[in-house]
């Protein structure tokens, strides 16, 4: 299939991925609203216009011509404002009335009949639940987007098949020669080992497993080996003797060691010059949660470090330093990334499939995490608020004192105001430098 259709199949893959995200998180907050019988007006996906909506008993869903999230909109939201008998403000400031008016907004629909129905009026638990909702359906999704990448795909994991025969002993740090002639052949390329030979024995001893056969082959550099092959239906023996060479320092996973400065740290060991062929492995059940938590682990440290790694992002914008791999992207970015995936012709199809779903639950996981930092519009400030109402409350009955009432979580717009302007501002930087500087994740 032709790449570019292929990198627009992708692009739309992760898309409509996040847009049933977003929906879906927004229907983590509007369940638990009507079963605590909080009178629902609009459920709606994206920002702006309305493009399409109908109506369901006492609440409109619909589609924003933005889609750039989602909100779920519940009467009451904040305390109705106090006046005195001339109905007259106590307000002074812009702060202050802003917070009014956003009262007084929250209040229009509001009827006599749905006393008892506002969210202010819940108990702070039932706040806590509703506003948890979202969060915790994106956790749900990326659980199971996990579980389809690991159990139904599988992860990639070397199999004693070969991929690759070196040509030429070359040093690790140094490229292959193009005319491999004259340069000195591998013990692997002298023996006459081809790509798809499967390693089956070694030195008589059966081989299960591709770090198994890497051992045996680092403690055996100067000693003759004999090495049994299968290829097609045939098995080929043949004697070889692995040469002593630098070679990469792997950790308990199999992985290479860095040193501090970004190089590999190398060990004198036995060298053939063979490269195995990756297969997707599928897991167990009990590997999706740890999973989850290890990719939640490595969200929650880029959202600790958010301010410094944005920064980075800015000063890659706008110089020749590269981005990071590992830091924010944006939807933009996000949809490259799957494109890139997709239109990668050498890699098979199922594998950048197992890329795709593992794509959509890394963003869901990273909705969860981010809607959890508790400062308002996120999700996580309304948590707090119902958090510091309930406290509030326990502590004035403790002391036998009246009743404190609702938060007014309305005294907080202004840092909201400033919170918003700031997600802007970060979205829009990190949307241009994933169009100027894109991450580069494929070399």
């Amino acid at each position: 299939m032709n790449p570019t259709v292929l990198f627009i199949l992708g692009v739309l893959f992760v898309a409509v991925g996040i847009a049933v995200s977003i929906a879906l998180h927004e229907v983590g907050h509007l369940i638990p609203a009507k079963l605590f019988n909080v009178r629902v007006t609009r459920y709606m996906i994206g920002f702006g216009p309305t493009v399409f909506s109908f109506k369901r008993g006492e609440t409109e869903y619909g589609i924003k011509a933005l889609p750039l999230g989602g909100y779920v909109a519940m009467v009451g939201m904040y305390p109705p404002n106090i006046r005195d008998g001339s109905v007259r403000r106590s307000s002074t400031g812009m702060f202050q009335s802003l917070a009014e008016a956003a009262r007084d907004q929250a209040h229009e629909e509001v009827r006599p009949e749905d006393h008892g129905r506002l969210f202010y009026q819940l108990p702070a638990w039932k706040k806590i639940i509703i506003m948890l909702g979202g969060p915790a359906m994106n956790i749900v999704l990326g659980i199971v987007f996990t579980a389809i990448l690991l159990m139904g795909f599988g992860i990639p994991q070397p199999t004693t098949q070969i991929a690759n025969v070196s040509a030429c002993m070359v040093a690790s740090n140094e490229q292959a020669p193009t005319d491999t002639s004259t340069c000195t052949k591998t013990p692997a390329a002298a023996a006459g080992f081809q790509p798809g030979d499967t390693v089956v024995a070694f030195n008589g001893k059966q081989v299960t497993g591709w770090d198994q056969l890497t051992a045996w082959i680092r403690d055996s550099a100067g000693r003759e080996v004999t090495v049994t092959l299968k290829r097609g239906t045939s098995e080929i023996q043949t004697k070889l003797t692995p040469v002593l060479s630098a070679r990469p320092v792997l950790d308990a996973a199999g992985q290479p060691v860095k040193n501090p400065d970004g190089s590999y740290q190398t060990v004198q060991a036995g060298f053939l010059g063979i490269g195995s062929r990756q297969a997707l492995v599928p897991q167990p059940a009990t590997s999706v949660l740890p999973a989850v938590g290890d990719n939640i682990a490595q969200v929650t440290g880029v959202v600790v470090n958010l301010p410094a790694r944005v920064v980075a992002v800015g000063q890659a914008a706008f110089s020749s330093q590269p981005r990071d791999p590992n830091g924010p992207i944006s939807v933009v970015g996000v949809g490259r990334v799957a494109g890139e995936v997709a239109a990668m012709e050498d890699i098979p199809l199922n594998a950048r499939l197992a890329t795709l779903f593992g794509i959509v639950a890394g963003v869901n996981l990273a909705l969860a995490v981010f809607n959890l930092i508790p400062l308002l519009p996120l999700d996580g400030g309304h948590v707090a608020g119902a958090l510091y109402e309930g406290a509030r409350r326990r502590v004035a009955a403790w002391r036998k004192r009246p009743d404190p009432g609702p938060f007014d979580i309305a005294k907080l717009l202004p840092l909201t105001y400033v919170v918003a302007s700031v997600l802007i501002g970060m979205s829009a930087l990190l949307i241009y430098a994933d169009i100027v500087k894109p991450v580069k994740l494929f070399g």
